[in-house]
């Protein structure tokens, strides 16, 4: 009997993301088959093999693999004690069809910016709360699995001050509720890497990173106006006390719990101060 494999699966709830999929199989070979979304694989031990379209392929850990739907392929390990793979399962309206031919001709991208990203957007998915970071995520890693296909060139574009003044407008109205990447270009009227893009280029940090500023500045004033902790988090939008928590340390330094205490404890030394008369 073959090693038990180490497998996590999840549906996320992010648009164009269908499944994340992570494994560490030491013995297990995929069949022939097929998937009806394409499939964006990263290897993080070992290296797996495998067909596609009848030519053969390797996916080490320093490529992506990016395997279109529809197509046949199989799958195993090349190397000793099996392989350790991250793969996100896109749907088909992240890349346009007629990318389908070019993907089973070179499936396989040597990109270290490419391959960093979908690293990243895996950490994200894997953190409850943080929908607008992977929504971000996503769209500069299809637009940029998309540029390699059509062979575009993937230097930066012209910044959008307009688009990113926009932007910011938008979530400044809508930080607490929040919303999504594509409720924002419906209302922008823009495409939401375009979005992405413009922002980071004129403020220096992505749409998520300004709205969990937002949130944290908010949970400031109310933790120092004597609101609990729990009652904080849900107020100013965040998904749960530990997703606050987190946030709040790593913009102002310390937890919640501490920040609210040393407010309290200044108050106190202000009241039991003593008075002076003026002369």
């Amino acid at each position: 009997m073959g090693a038990r494999p180490d497998i996590t699966a999840w549906r996320p709830r992010v648009e164009g993301i269908d499944e994340v999929f992570h494994a560490h199989f030491a013995d297990h070979a995929y069949p022939m088959h097929t998937h009806d979304a394409w499939t964006l694989l990263i290897v993080d031990e070992g290296m797996v093999r495998y067909d596609l379209d009848r030519h053969e392929h390797g996916a080490p850990s320093s490529v992506v693999s990016l395997l279109p739907p529809h197509i046949p392929h199989n799958g195993g390990a090349a190397t000793p004690g099996g392989f350790r793979k991250r793969v996100l399962y896109l749907s088909t309206g992240q890349l346009d069809a007629d990318l389908v031919g070019r993907a089973v001709d070179r499936p396989v991208l040597r990109d270290p910016l490419l391959r960093r990203r979908i690293h990243q957007l895996h950490r994200t998915l894997e953190r409850p709360g943080e929908e607008l970071e992977a929504q971000s995520r996503l769209a500069l890693v299809s637009e940029r699995l998309a540029g390699h296909l059509r062979d575009e060139p993937l230097a930066p574009r012209m910044p959008d001050r307009r688009v990113a003044y926009a932007l910011r407008d938008l979530l400044d109205e809508h930080f607490v509720e929040g919303l999504t990447l594509r409720e924002a270009a419906d209302r922008l009227h823009a495409h939401h890497t375009h979005l992405v893009r413009a922002f980071g280029q004129e403020f220096g940090m992505a749409p998520h990173q300004y709205l969990t500023g937002r949130r944290v500045d908010l949970a400031r004033r109310l933790l120092l106006g004597g609101m609990r902790g729990p009652e904080v988090a849900a107020s100013v939008g965040f998904y749960d006390q530990s997703h606050f928590s987190r946030h709040f340390k790593r913009v102002v330094g310390t937890s919640p719990g501490h920040y609210a205490r040393t407010g309290a404890e200044a108050v106190q030394r202000r009241s039991s101060a003593p008075r002076t008369n003026a002369a």
